[in-house]
């Protein structure tokens, strides 16, 4: 059987290594390049790319879409969704997640891998129903971890469930690279005998298992592998795709990818790479703590960065062994976006303050109260009482309890969504949607953009910086004259990820 592949070189790869920071204009030089290998699909879009765009790099993040598909329109274009949470952190209303799918699949969305982090079939209903009503392809995927709550029986169960609602493909997402070999192989063998659908497997580098991982997971019929350039490769990211390629060639599984183009293809992103340099994690190597403590790559620099506002850098084993404990307190939830973000907080919160839960976040509440979906395990009565007092927590699908947003959203934004003769543009309400103060942020320098504003020059940019930005460290250094100007700009260019001054 011919393995497919799928390429993360243009989301996964670079927001696992580079904070998501690489801009279309870096993308469009390989586009062709890409075109041309034979990809089963380029994931390109989703996950943090939304919001990265908006609030660092200044480019409409529908646009992108559409640079990359007229230079790429022979290959399937793949997206990450969070389910209702959609590329946010926070459950959308209905109308928000339909038109962002439609306005996604028109743009050039062709994939769309949809994901819940707590594997709440609920939340991942409305997603699927509405790629299927405009067309596309329904990747239902299932949040693998490993805790006393879950295993291969379970999670072949939920991919039954994920059958039944429309599923094209099931992926089987392993944020953590926890997935190891035997694992992946009595889980995906389960999958194609019990379900039948083809089985595309996602896994990070980080562990250190993923080859291993991969060559039993095709040995027991997953159909496609998802691999990143190798210039964009390993660490936090997917394994090399030359490598894979390579790993297959001659057998029964070989993906007839060319190695030479591959090579051409690694070669640019290796330039590409070194322009980014930094916005490096310094992670670069493997990290068999995350076999211990489950704790995402992507999560450990965030962790780290929350010590340093504290000024407890010195406490970070304690939080590496805090966060295993609050992911069980919370149900055993998953660590992808947002619980982990959710986890990793509360339980650094937990050690500064030297008593667990002391202090608790509104968005663990939140997930305590069930405003994010059912938690693998119900949550002990004692840790909920101390979280949430009282309260009793909901039961229903999260988002019955949202009203219709989008006429009304529409409504606010008019002066920037709006254009004279012309209706509301959907995709404008939709980012506002999603990330409200980022995309109010985007538009306004947008239109200083639209009338000609000269970004280069040091003055306007300065001025753009402190009307954009609610929080800046202006304050902090000089505010007047051409020094505090300058301080300005460059804090800005450096936030932006280098917005050209």
């Amino acid at each position: 059987m011919k393995i497919k592949i799928t390429d993360t070189v243009l989301r996964d790869a670079h927001q696992s290594l580079l904070a998501t920071r690489m801009r279309t204009e870096d993308m469009l030089p390989a586009a062709a390049m890409l075109d041309e290998i034979g990809y089963w699909s380029v994931e390109m879009w989703g996950g943090a790319t939304f919001d990265t765009c908006l609030r660092y790099l200044r480019e409409d993040p529908w646009e992108r879409i559409s640079k990359l598909k007229k230079e790429m329109p022979n290959t399937p274009f793949q997206m990450l969704l969070r389910g209702q949470n959609i590329v946010g952190y926070r459950h959308y209303s209905d109308d928000i997640l339909d038109k962002f799918i439609k306005n996604a699949k028109r743009r050039g969305i062709d994939v769309f891998r949809i994901f819940d982090a707590l594997n709440d079939h609920r939340n991942m209903q409305m997603a699927m129903r509405s790629v299927k009503k405009y067309g596309g392809v329904v990747e239902a995927s299932i949040s693998y971890t490993i805790s006393p709550v879950h295993s291969i029986e379970g999670f072949v169960k939920f991919a039954r469930k994920l059958q039944e609602m429309g599923a094209d493909t099931i992926c089987i997402k392993d944020m953590a690279g926890l997935l190891a070999p035997m694992d992946a192989y009595e889980l995906v063998k389960q999958l194609r005998e019990d379900i039948g659908l083809p089985v595309h497997v996602h896994c990070h580098a980080t562990s250190g298992m993923v080859t291993a991982t991969y060559m039993k997971a095709v040995e027991a019929g997953a159909e496609i592998i998802d691999t990143a350039i190798s210039s964009m490769s390993l660490a936090t990211s997917q394994p090399p795709t030359e490598a894979i390629v390579a790993m297959l060639r001659g057998t029964e599984y070989d993906s007839g990818l060319d190695l030479k183009k591959l090579s051409e293809i690694a070669e640019y992103f290796k330039t590409v790479r070194e322009k980014y340099h930094a916005f490096e994690s310094g992670f670069s190597g493997i990290d068999t703590n995350v076999l211990v403590y489950q704790i995402p790559g992507g999560m450990i620099s965030n962790l780290i960065s929350q010590l340093r506002e504290a000024k407890k850098e010195d406490r970070l084993a304690d939080v590496y062994d805090e966060v295993p404990r609050v992911k069980a307190d919370l149900g055993h939830v998953p660590l992808v976006t947002p619980t982990s973000q959710i986890v990793g907080t509360q339980a650094v919160l937990n050690v500064i303050t030297g008593e667990r839960y002391k202090m608790v976040t509104n968005e663990t509440k939140n997930l305590v109260r069930g405003l994010y979906g059912k938690t693998p395990r119900e949550i002990d009565p004692a840790i909920r009482r101390k979280i949430i007092g009282d309260e009793k927590p909901i039961t229903v699908r999260p988002a019955d309890l949202l009203e219709p947003e989008f006429e009304k959203l529409c409504k606010q934004i008019e002066e920037y969504a709006c254009k004279e003769h012309m209706a509301c543009s959907e995709e404008d309400v939709l980012s506002y949607a999603l990330f409200p103060q980022v995309a109010l942020d985007y538009f306004k320098h947008r239109q200083m953009m639209e009338k000609g504003v000269n970004l280069k020059d040091l003055a306007a940019v300065a001025v753009l910086y402190m009307r954009s930005t609610e929080k800046h460290a202006a304050s902090k250094a000089p505010t007047t004259g051409l020094d505090g100007w300058k301080y300005a700009a460059r804090r800005e260019a450096v936030g932006n990820g280098g917005w050209p001054l």
